[in-house]
């Protein structure tokens, strides 16, 4: 059985003149969690329907567990659990309506006793009726309606939006329950980047439609950096230095976001700059991704925000 799951080759999308994806090109291996990161337009969305087969792409192909994603048999699409972003679920059926609703599409795979857990877990009675549980509350049936069936593969578009940090966490601790299962791969959208951070091993960035980022996660957290250099005397107005991102400056002060530079690499620019002083500032995934998909020309709207 083939190591990949989830293959994308020239996906590329329009809608009307406006190009939605361009050309994604992905292999996501089995027994990965991999987080699926893009602004709000970037075209994750479109990418998850294309892949699930849901919306036909304008080129390009999609394949899941080795099927074609334009043709998916029944029982590959039983091997694949998917969670809409905003929990979409018939609200006038109790969750035991909604399990036995649900199981008539998994006949042979669906586990009883694991739906039952996951709706202990979550402190929830089978009684109660869709329309009268909170958002974070159908978040949770629908990760348990998700997991039941036992997938090889999960899919996620957004699924914690909207949740409180409580629910959130045990929202995710229940996704990490799926992983434990052997060979199980998950692929999840998400604007919470502490969530990613959280449980991924492996990121996807998408930028304006086009892939910029497909690795490990340590390898991402390590290529994308930020460095403050600070000058006795007039700060250049440009950085030279090769892997450079963005650059802003004040009268005596470079702040540098960069991308695959190493230490080296930074000492020599230093020394040949004149810089008193430079280091490194620690940060977090959502600062990382913040820099790495900010426009070329972003700048600082307000006077306030500019480096000391």
């Amino acid at each position: 059985m083939s190591e990949i799951v989830l293959e994308t080759k020239g996906l590329t999308k329009y809608y009307g003149g406006k190009l939605a994806l361009d050309h994604l090109d992905l292999q996501i291996p089995r027994g990965s969690i991999c987080g699926f990161l893009g602004r709000n337009g970037a075209g994750k969305t479109t990418a998850i329907k294309m892949m699930l087969g849901l919306l036909h792409p304008t080129a390009g192909s999609a394949a899941l567990l080795g099927c074609d994603s334009a043709a998916l048999t029944p029982a590959v699409r039983q091997r694949i659990g998917y969670v809409t972003e905003g929990h979409r679920l018939f609200r006038w059926m109790s969750i035991a309506k909604l399990e036995r609703f649900q199981r008539a599409f998994f006949p042979e795979q669906w586990d009883d006793r694991f739906f039952g857990d996951m709706i202990e877990y979550f402190e929830l009675s089978t009684k109660q009726k869709i329309k009268h549980l909170s958002n974070g509350q159908r978040a949770q049936v629908s990760l348990a309606l998700a997991l039941a069936p036992n997938p090889e593969l999960l899919i996620m578009d957004d699924p914690t939006l909207g949740l409180d940090a409580a629910i959130r966490r045990q929202f995710l601790e229940g996704m990490i329950e799926l992983i434990t299962r052997q060979g199980r791969t998950v692929l999840f959208s998400s604007h919470i980047l502490a969530d990613v951070e959280r449980v991924a091993d492996r990121v996807v960035v998408v930028d304006r439609g086009r892939l910029r980022a497909d690795c490990p996660l340590e390898a991402f957290r390590a290529s994308v950096r930020k460095v403050i250099a600070k000058f006795s005397d007039t700060a250049p107005s440009e950085a030279q230095i090769e892997g450079l991102l963005h650059c802003r400056h004040s009268k005596k002060q470079l702040e540098m976001t960069l991308v695959d530079v190493g230490d080296a690499e930074v000492a020599e620019w230093a020394r040949q700059t004149g810089a008193e002083h430079y280091e490194f500032v620690e940060m977090n995934l959502e600062d990382q991704f913040i820099e790495f998909t900010a426009p070329p020309n972003h700048r600082r709207l307000f006077q306030w925000e500019e480096v000391e």
